[in-house]
């Protein structure tokens, strides 16, 4: 009884190690648009992958973000035009910050 008590034991164990050290799954990409009023949404695209944050004060985030290279889009009001950043690597338990992003005129 004591011997399957030690093994349920080391067994619950090895589980909480497995669980607590489970790799970081993905990053963040943050940015700031000028003028922070002509922007109204992004997209972060990876292949078939879509992600879509909101802009607000000129600032958006996208949380949680795969590990990869993305393509980022930055929506405009008129008269602006939409902006794009390329090649926006992304890496596991990392923060890609990208900056001013001008939308254009």
């Amino acid at each position: 009884m004591k011997k399957m008590k030690v093994t349920m034991l080391a067994l619950a164990a090895v589980a909480f190690v497995a669980f607590a050290f489970k790799g970081i799954d993905g990053g963040s990409i943050t940015g700031k648009v000028t003028p922070a009023a002509g922007a109204t949404e992004a997209w972060a695209i990876q292949g078939t992958d879509t992600l879509k944050s909101p802009v607000s004060d000129g600032a958006f985030s996208f949380q949680n973000a795969k590990t990869g290279v993305y393509t980022i889009i930055i929506g405009a009001k008129e008269p602006l035009k939409p902006a794009t950043v390329n090649d926006v690597k992304v890496e596991d338990g990392k923060a890609t910050d990208l900056g001013e992003i001008k939308l254009g005129e």
